[in-house]
């Protein structure tokens, strides 16, 4: 679960070199969709949404701090953890 968790940061964190769009928000309750090449400003982790032991993509929720202290909610997709079963 961690593994997979990792992969997806590291995925969102990697777009975030790459991209120009900057995600708004209307205030800080706002949960914002990621699309591919979405510049994501993130300097800490302050929460995630749990990964169900499902077998598709689902999506989960992080909350963030940017490198100005704002706090933001992003919306993701990620692979459940029922697969990983032997």
């Amino acid at each position: 679960m961690k593994a997979i968790l990792f992969s997806v940061l590291g995925v969102l964190m990697t777009t975030q070199a790459m991209a120009t769009d900057q995600p708004t928000a209307q205030s800080s309750d706002a949960v914002i969709d990621y699309h591919y090449g979405m510049h994501l400003d993130i300097a800490r982790v302050v929460s995630h949404s749990e990964i169900p032991n499902v077998c598709h993509a689902v999506p989960v929720e992080m909350t963030y701090e940017d490198s100005n202290g704002q706090q933001h909610r992003i919306r993701y997709q990620v692979m459940g953890n029922g697969c990983l079963g032997g």
